[in-house]
């Protein structure tokens, strides 16, 4: 499918859950997270409608996402229903990793591709700072899992954020010199409890190549600009949505677990998909692409979308 951009989607962030067991700082807020019952949330058949209607479209790649979708009841039955779906060459999911020891082996039986982790500081007192929930050592662990699964390509995900986590750029490049990891720098975005943080927390991705000057580039993948360190087994990446706005190059649609479909991250516009079936939901994905934003306005206003990043999918 070809957007009104002229931009071929091929690219679904489909949410299962909007619940998540922890409560990172700039996703949720502490109290007050609202629980939408069951019947609001696309049940798993409901799912696998929408990505088979997405697939039908031109969709090779379907990422689950959350909330953290390994919460959700019947994940591992969902992604070897997802696997199933002829044409789809891709399937993946970000997870925080706190359940990967349960359920790392069982995901990569059902065919999930490729994990992205979540981690945002290798600290153990700013990882309950920063999660409110959580410890370093599930992390490591659910890392340790997906290894030991057969996970390879493996890329961890990290929120640059000034004055908590800056002073630890050198700490995770690191970890590329000793793991065949990606380790993807994400800067933070204006949206959700973040939205009107200091300006002093936003940091641009120069920050990471000013602390590592030794970084080279290497081919870009997806959004990513990436970078090695000479000899280093893993890879950096640098994933820019403020100070190098790539929705020229955005491939994707995104799904809320509540079935709203989102032709971007930052929009207010959503078409709902929840109860529509057949050519009627393929109509109604096939109208959230042609109308897919040119671009969103983070230069110029914080996101315009009311929702916060687990009620849409990370």
């Amino acid at each position: 499918m070809i957007d009104g951009c002229g931009r071929n989607i091929d690219y679904l962030r489909l949410s299962v859950t909007d619940l998540c067991n922890y409560r990172c700082r700039y996703c949720m807020p502490e109290n007050r997270v609202h629980r939408r019952s069951r019947r609001e949330m696309l049940s798993l058949e409901e799912l696998e409608a929408v990505a088979r209607g997405a697939v039908a479209l031109g969709v090779t790649k379907i990422r689950l996402t959350g909330g953290e979708p390994l919460m959700r009841r019947g994940i591992v039955e969902l992604c070897r229903r997802l696997r199933a779906i002829p044409n789809l060459q891709e399937l993946c999911l970000t997870t925080n990793g706190s359940l990967l020891p349960e359920l790392a082996a069982p995901l990569r039986e059902a065919g999930v591709d490729r994990l992205n982790i979540s981690l945002d500081t290798l600290r153990p007192e700013r990882f309950t700072q920063i999660t409110r929930m959580g410890t370093l050592e599930q992390a490591i662990e659910g890392l340790a899992a997906a290894q030991q699964a057969g996970f390879t390509n493996l890329k961890i995900n990290t929120v640059l954020i000034g004055g908590f986590n800056d002073d630890e750029i050198l700490d995770f490049v690191g970890l590329t010199k000793l793991h065949p990891w990606e380790v993807r720098f994400i800067e933070l975005m204006p949206m959700g409890p973040c939205a009107n943080w200091d300006k002093r927390c936003f940091l641009p991705d120069t920050a990471v190549l000013k602390r590592c000057p030794e970084l080279r580039p290497v081919p870009a993948q997806g959004v990513a600009r990436r970078y090695r360190i000479p000899g280093a087994k893993g890879a950096v990446g640098l994933i820019s949505p403020m100070s190098h706005d790539f929705c020229a190059d955005c491939r994707r649609i995104r799904v809320t677990a509540d079935g709203k479909l989102k032709g971007c991250l930052h929009s207010r516009e959503e078409i709902d998909l929840q109860g529509l079936h057949g050519w009627q939901l393929q109509n109604a994905i096939r109208q959230g692409i042609a109308h897919k934003p040119q671009r969103h306005h983070l230069s110029e206003r914080k996101s315009d979308t009311p929702r916060n990043m687990n009620q849409i999918g990370g």
